[in-house]
């Protein structure tokens, strides 16, 4: 801790983004300084998902820390909310998927995820495979729901993370280290295959690559995602953006019966004969 300010130092030599010269910003939960030290006032009871809107708000947006430290910056907050890693990710996990089901903060990530996660619980059926699964938020929230889940991403980090935690959490997902264009599982392995909020991480042209891979892996459904930005937005990892019409052109290649409706973003669900 910084004397009894509430700050907590995350980084004692310059903060990876950080570039000398900035001006300290005065902002509700992070900051960097002209030593370039990051502190926060988020605590393990609160640390949640919402620490992505936050860095992108307060440490992104100002230009205090350059987009490509967005991922370093995330983890070194999450470790140093106790002194043990794995204390620290559980409570990470926890208070996300308890703010998810209960709908999130006003204006916070969870509260922008949980009804695109209650949408994609509704459109699932029988065995799943989420492709891009992140920190596997989706797939835990579809393994309590009762399916038998695969969660698939390119991060080998992430995905060993996701299984140590889900035992802790009381939950069963099988997680699978693999990218999108190539999927390490076997053909129609799954009923239901998601990739929620994952083509507006790739550059154009992969997209179909990506949906043909779900529909070589899905015996029943194939469900897509997108949000909905005028930008991409460069803190998260978007390089593009979608609309209805980029959907429904995807959707009319497949040659499979589809459809293409609003709810928080943009939804292509495919039905597999």
């Amino acid at each position: 801790m910084h004397g009894d300010s509430g700050l907590c130092t995350v980084a004692r030599s310059a903060s990876p983004g950080y570039r000398p010269g900035m001006t300290t910003t005065t902002v509700p939960r992070l900051t960097i300084g002209p030593d370039g030290r990051l502190r926060h006032r988020v605590g393990r009871a609160e640390i949640s998902n919402d620490l992505a809107g936050w860095i992108a708000d307060d440490l992104v947006a100002p230009g205090l820390l350059d987009p490509s430290a967005f991922e370093r910056t995330f983890v070194s907050v999450v470790l140093s909310t106790d002194p043990e890693p794995a204390t620290a990710w559980t409570a990470f996990y926890r208070n996300t998927l308890a703010e998810l089901a209960a709908g999130g903060a006003p204006g916070g990530t969870n509260a922008g995820m949980a009804p695109v996660h209650t949408r994609a619980v509704e459109l699932a059926t029988g065995s799943v495979v989420e492709l891009g699964c992140c920190f596997g938020f989706l797939s835990l929230a579809l393994a309590r729901a009762g399916h038998a889940v695969t969660a698939v991403d390119l991060s080998a980090g992430t995905v060993r993370l996701l299984a140590s935690v889900a035992p802790a959490l009381g939950s069963s997902v099988d997680a699978v280290t693999g990218d999108a264009t190539a999927v390490p599982l076997a053909d129609s392995v799954a009923d239901t295959v998601f990739a929620v909020h994952l083509l507006e991480h790739l550059p154009p042209g992969v997209d179909a690559v990506v949906l043909a891979e779900m529909l070589r892996l899905a015996r029943r459904r194939v469900v897509v995602a997108v949000p909905y930005e005028d930008e991409p937005e460069v803190a998260w990892g978007h390089v593009r953006t979608f609309d209805a019409a980029a959907l429904d052109a995807l959707g009319a290649a497949t040659g499979h019966p589809y459809r293409v409706d609003d709810h928080h973003g943009v939804w292509l669900v495919i039905d597999v004969p």
